[in-house]
């Protein structure tokens, strides 16, 4: 598995595996935090020309998995509520994280990619997103209180973590 930036050929593949991702949510208890439609083609193809989607690719070049990996500031993590973020220092984000399957390391390759490249690094999840709330968790991202959405006004917990050496 490699990450890599993704191109216009890796659109179909991004959209396959949002697809396989909302129905894993749905049926790990999670139906509520993407529904039926997001991220939309839209978007995905706006982060492929905007240079920030990342795609996890197999031996066959094939897509597994799929983020956002975005310079903040954030303009939804400008207030975090029950809590504080951990430092000022400028930061990247991780969005629309998702795998193709689950249980195959994709998600953990993702997360230590973004980890190695990033600053300090910021990543919200739904309350109900066990899985990825114990990914963030096994990579040292503490839970630092709770933002919300601009688009929606809907919660979402916030998590952080410093690269490595600067924890």
């Amino acid at each position: 598995m490699r990450i890599r930036q993704a191109a216009a050929a890796d659109l179909d593949g991004a959209l396959a595996v949002y697809e396989s991702a909302r129905a894993f949510m749905r049926e790990a208890g999670n139906p509520n935090q993407w529904g039926d439609g997001f991220p939309p083609r839209e978007l995905v193809e706006s982060d492929i020309a905007a240079g920030v989607l990342r795609v996890c690719a197999g031996e066959a070049d094939e897509v597994l998995g799929c983020f956002a990996f975005i310079p903040g500031p954030e303009p939804d993590y400008a207030h975090v509520y029950e809590g504080a973020w951990p430092s000022d220092e400028p930061y990247d984000v991780v969005h629309r994280f998702a795998a193709l399957r689950q249980g195959q390391g994709v998600g953990g390759a993702m997360l230590d990619w973004a980890l190695g490249h990033g600053r300090n690094l910021r990543v919200d999840t739904h309350r109900d997103n066990k899985p990825m709330q114990g990914l963030l968790a096994s990579r040292g991202l503490s839970c630092c209180g709770i933002i919300r959405l601009g688009r929606s006004g809907d919660e979402r917990l916030a998590y952080a973590r410093a690269p490595r050496g600067r924890q």
